[in-house]
């Protein structure tokens, strides 16, 4: 891969359509697969090792690395490459296993308690470039995909622990509430949690497509905050803080339990709001009787009438901070703030030179009043950034063909899905230990996080 200086630090246009044998090569050493490995042998056991389990696993990277659409094509190209065939420890062209041994492999590879040995090596990479990338996962963005799936061939086989594939049902609707588009699946879901300025996946979950984002998305935040280590900068309890900030994701993560959730976790949501309100679009705070000119609306935005004209004019209060040691969001007059004159300056502001001030109290609703107001220039910039989350999609579905829909069988489904996240944060990896060009005949040159990368997995 060449990649200039002035490239970012995950440039994931500049991946290779098909990697050379020394990416490959470096990819293959920096997977932390020696666990995964050991327990794939202890339940092979004393059984026949006519293809390895190594090079089973390393036919399974290669698939998705190579990004070939079919296992069988990947076994196509070990035969005549002999260069490829030696990276994986295949000698000759007839050690090189049959699509049925791959099969059977994938299947094992699906099962406890290598499903969860193959979670952990995507883990312990995220872990390790975590390390190195100290604002990976400051500002997070979630979100659901649905992917496709085949039905098993028999109800033997859907007798599994695992989630089974399902129908999915997803209606698009206006600002009026009408349906727009409907969208319907046989499948999966597929839960990512990526960090939105590098586009790198921290946490992924596969759940049936019937099941809801706010249901999962707990348990893949909680893998998230332990792939991420705590930053060295402690809060006001002296206690080191998570490493997330924020947390941007759309309305199905609008529910009390989630706000509660990343309340607790210090983590400012960035989520859309759903519009349940069917009358009364406008209320008082609580606190301020009939005479009061202060309400707010559904989404937590707060505003002021000027009742002094003929006719009341709303205007949106000037958002002045979040207070965390008091639990309040700050507002003041926006004409004081802004400099513009109001008729009901008399009114609100006498005596006061700093103007009036109206303190909300998150606790009376943590959905509607985030620490970062949904009605500020903050909110929408960090929302923006949940199109990262689209693009990794993208890149799992079209990339790395996830969404082919042409595997059969929980087991293979979540392997499969397993080892193209390996292969996701393995390239993202490289990517970052991947020496620049400075100019176009200038030399190439590992910065800070390269050359510790490359010490670290020995590239």
């Amino acid at each position: 891969m060449r990649i200039t200086n002035t490239k970012s630090l995950f440039a994931w246009d500049c991946l290779d359509d098909s990697p050379n044998l020394k990416t490959i090569r470096q990819f293959l050493r920096s997977v932390p697969d020696a666990k995964l490995l050991e327990s794939l042998r202890q339940w092979r056991g004393r059984g026949r090792d006519d293809y390895p389990v190594s090079v089973l696993w390393g036919v399974c990277l290669l698939t998705v690395l190579l990004r070939h659409s079919t296992t069988e094509a990947c076994l196509g190209e070990l035969r005549r490459n002999a260069g490829l065939r030696s990276l994986i420890g295949i000698e000759t062209e007839d050690q090189v296993p049959k699509k049925w041994n791959m099969s059977r492999f994938q299947d094992v590879l699906g099962r406890e308690p290598q499903l969860s040995l193959l979670h952990e090596v995507f883990d312990a990479m995220v872990r390790q470039l975590a390390e190195e990338v100290r604002d990976l996962g400051l500002h997070t963005a979630g979100d659901a995909s649905g992917l496709l799936a085949r039905c098993p061939r028999s109800k033997k086989t859907a007798r599994s622990d695992l989630p089974q594939p399902t129908g999915g049902r997803k209606e698009y609707t206006d600002e009026e509430g009408k349906v727009v588009k409907i969208v319907e699946w046989f499948g999966y879901k597929f839960h990512l949690l990526v960090d939105t300025r590098h586009e790198v996946a921290v946490a992924y979950r596969i759940s049936s497509a019937n099941v809801g984002d706010n249901e999962v998305l707990p348990d893949l935040l909680c893998d998230a905050q332990k792939n991420l280590p705590p930053v060295e900068d402690k809060g006001e309890d002296h206690k080191p803080r998570g490493r997330i900030r924020t947390l941007a994701y759309d309305k199905a993560a609008d529910t009390e339990d989630v706000h509660e959730l990343l309340h607790e976790a210090k983590i400012s949501p960035v989520v859309q709001n759903r519009s349940l309100w069917k009358e009364n679009f406008e209320r008082m705070l609580p606190g301020h009787d009939g005479g009061s000119n202060v309400v707010y609306d559904e989404a937590g935005t707060v505003y002021c009438y000027d009742k002094v004209s003929e006719i009341p004019v709303r205007r949106r209060m000037a958002y002045i901070g979040h207070e965390p040691s008091r639990g309040t969001l700050k507002y003041r007059c926006p004409a004081m703030h802004e400099g513009w004159k109001c008729p009901s300056h008399r009114r609100c502001n006498a005596g006061k030179k700093y103007g009036k001030t109206v303190r909300v109290k998150r606790e009376i609703n943590l959905r509607r009043f985030p620490p970062i107001p949904r009605a500020t220039k903050q909110f929408e910039r960090l929302y923006r950034g949940r199109t990262a989350v689209e693009r990794v999609n993208a890149r799992m579905k079209i990339f790395w063909g996830a969404d082919d829909g042409n595997i059969t069988g929980a087991e293979r489904f979540h392997a499969s899905m397993g080892v193209v996240m390996v292969v996701h944060v393995g390239l993202a990896t490289l990517l970052a230990a991947c020496p620049r060009r400075e100019g176009t005949l200038g030399k190439m040159r590992l910065g800070p996080i390269a050359k510790a990368l490359h010490q670290k997995l020995k590239l």
